[in-house]
């Protein structure tokens, strides 16, 4: 029987520097007096998750959109080129040092797929700098729909033409990958716990890593 391990990208296995670089997009403008800078990079991430629950729309829009809301919440003037250079840093993230290797070692057991909450021009460069060839690139764009809408998933599991039974997830996400995957009947779930929060029992059941380095060994490989 055919056996997958699906990845969240952005976060799990590709370095997702969006804060940072919305920081240096935006440092003509951070010395806005009473401005919390902390405070403005959460709200930002708050809005895109909820942007994503709405009826889909291409992710440069809701990285434009969301960047948008957060900064006009905050009283910073909004450029259109904000958001474009956001866009185009996308791409630009390469993987986390441990990805690479991981992700060949478990190449030897079971195949291995991205489902990401992104669009395909964005994904493609950030799946070329990882250096590894994946069976499965799965996108937001192509669902029509982003994680943590079931609809990702499923759609997922048709391309792939697997059950859920037969899939292996591993994700960083908590919001997005761990909750709405514990009733999908998944072979089993790896939390990436790259930032240290704190898990849930209610979520259970899942294996936690630290980083990648530990999967192959985790899974057998």
């Amino acid at each position: 029987m055919r056996e997958i391990v699906t990845f969240d990208a952005y976060g799990t296995l590709v370095d997702f520097q969006l804060g940072p670089t919305t920081l240096k997009v935006l440092a003509d403008r951070l010395d806005l007096d009473g401005l919390d800078v902390d405070e403005f990079l959460d709200d930002f991430r708050v809005i895109r998750f909820q942007a994503v629950l709405e009826p889909y729309r291409p992710y440069h829009e809701v990285l434009h959109s969301s960047l948008r809301m957060a900064m006009r919440l905050h009283g910073l003037e909004y450029r259109t080129s904000d958001g474009d250079a956001l866009v185009e840093a996308v791409p630009t993230f390469g993987p986390f040092p441990e990805v690479p290797d991981a992700l060949r070692a478990l190449k030897s057991r079971y195949e291995i797929a991205i489902i990401s909450n992104t669009d395909d021009d964005l994904i493609a460069r950030n799946v070329a700098g990882i250096g590894v060839e994946f069976d499965h690139v799965i996108t937001a764009q192509q669902a029509r729909a982003y994680k943590p809408d079931r609809q990702t998933f499923e759609h997922a599991y048709k391309t792939m033409d697997v059950d859920p039974s037969q899939v292996i997830h591993t994700a960083q996400g908590w919001e997005y990958d761990l909750i709405p995957t514990r009733d999908l009947g998944l072979r089993r779930r790896v939390w990436i716990n790259r930032y240290g929060r704190r898990g849930s029992t209610d979520y259970q059941p899942y294996d936690e890593l630290r980083d990648l380095s530990g999967l192959p060994a985790l899974l057998g490989c």
